[in-house]
């Protein structure tokens, strides 16, 4: 299972691709929809990238609940330690 800073730095990764973003500049407590106004097809399209490469099944409304990038790795590092 990967680490929490493993989790991390792939969740920014996709954000940053996703966004066209640096991932540098997205931080745990950066909130995608305040910070950057992510629509539902970006927010689709993040889901989708970290379900191939964390092998996860991600509900859309586990994505929309966080509140932030930190949340988020958070609720994925949970859905990991439970599948494992």
């Amino acid at each position: 299972m990967p680490t929490r800073e493993e989790i991390a730095v792939m969740v920014r990764t996709v954000i940053s691709d996703v966004l066209g973003t640096e991932p540098g500049e997205v931080h745990e407590r950066t909130s995608l929809a305040v910070d950057y106004g992510i629509d539902s097809l970006e927010l689709m399209e993040i889901g989708a990238r970290l379900e191939r490469t964390l092998q996860l099944r991600i509900e859309l409304r586990d994505l929309t609940e966080a509140q932030d990038v930190g949340h988020a790795i958070d609720l994925l590092e949970t859905r990991l330690a439970g599948v494992r």
